[in-house]
């Protein structure tokens, strides 16, 4: 399981510029079962993902085919979590 942090960049600003092309790729992890959930870093400071049901080797290949990554309006930092507990609603985590 991972948390992707996508943190605003110098490049923050043009965002708009590539705004459809971000929530295409959102999109594709959803449609793909990669990505369970996605949101916004507060206050105004970027977004966050939990993915899962891939490689770290595969999710950074995904990570930098985001055109906000690409584009440098985000800096993403992937942190892995090995999971061994959680809320009986989350099992499915537990592999």
């Amino acid at each position: 399981m991972f948390v992707i942090l996508l943190r605003f960049s110098d490049n923050k600003g043009q965002a708009g510029q590539f705004m459809a092309g971000h929530n295409e790729w959102i999109k594709r992890g959803f449609d793909d079962g990669v990505f369970l959930l996605t949101g916004s870093l507060q206050p105004n400071a970027g977004g966050g993902i939990v993915a899962h049901n891939c490689s770290l080797a595969d999710l950074e290949n995904r990570v930098n085919a985001d055109p906000f990554v690409a584009e440098n309006v985000v800096s993403a930092e992937i942190l892995e979590i090995t999971p061994s507990r959680s809320d009986e609603r989350l099992n499915f985590l537990l592999g």
